[in-house]
């Protein structure tokens, strides 16, 4: 099973690390993050809304660095998920594509 890294590329932050499927599952070319599989408390809700007409209402999340200071809209949050998208609920999400964000997929992580 493939594992997932993910960082703030400008510091070197870990944002998240896990495994690629149910933990941090990809999707439309963004990546939904398991709450367990986040490594940081850093993403906060800015309370921005937005609509997907077939996966409902998000609310945007900056993350603040350990300086405080803010990336805005990084990622989001469904908030009231389409039932038909489990995989989405209530997991932030980061674009795959974002020149902040350092993404390393691991090969096989077999845990004896």
């Amino acid at each position: 099973m493939a594992v997932v890294r993910i960082s703030h590329r400008p510091t070197g932050t870990l944002l998240a690390e896990g495994p690629l499927g149910w933990g941090i599952t990809p999707f439309e070319g963004n990546l939904y993050i398991r709450k367990k599989f986040l490594r940081t408390d850093a993403f906060t809700p800015n309370y921005i809304p937005g609509i997907c007409f077939y996966k409902f209402l998000y609310v945007w999340m900056d993350l603040r660095l350990p300086d405080r200071t803010p990336v805005k809209n990084l990622g989001w949050l469904y908030w009231l998920p389409n039932p038909v998208f489990p995989f989405i609920w209530y997991r932030v999400a980061v674009p795959r594509q974002h020149p902040e964000l350092a993404i390393e997929e691991i090969g096989d992580a077999k845990r004896a």
